[in-house]
């Protein structure tokens, strides 16, 4: 790319430089995708870090939300129950879905995994 390059000086100094469109055309294209890949990695920092594709794929196949954040987590029912401030039985029953948890108890446990109430939710 850009070998056919023309360069155009001002008072000795380059200025500008000439290419054919098909190669202006094709920076341009890299360049919107780099400005993309910068905005995704802003996203994912701002976000706390990118998801392993275990992860991501447990969450697919329908693994029960709250589980797959524990188990990523490394916690124990019992240590992510202390954390969130619920009883370990209340939290297991909301990890099989026998009960759907309240609003303050996925609040607490969102919290405690460091992910966003929807995170938690069955979707």
């Amino acid at each position: 790319m850009t070998a056919n390059v023309q360069i155009i000086e001002r008072d000795g100094v380059p200025e500008y430089a000439v290419i054919p469109c098909e190669e202006y055309e094709e920076i341009a294209r890299l360049s919107e995708q780099m400005r993309d890949i910068r905005a995704y990695d802003t996203a994912m920092a701002d976000a706390g870090g990118t998801v392993p594709h275990t992860v991501m794929q447990r969450l697919v196949n329908g693994d029960s939300p709250l589980r797959v954040w524990r188990e990523y987590r490394e916690l124990t029912q019992a240590a992510l129950a202390r954390k969130a401030g619920i009883d370990k039985t209340y939290l297991s029953q909301i990890e099989t879905g026998r009960k759907q948890g309240s609003v303050a108890a996925l609040a607490q446990l969102a919290s405690a995994l460091s992910v966003d109430v929807d995170d938690l939710i069955d979707h």
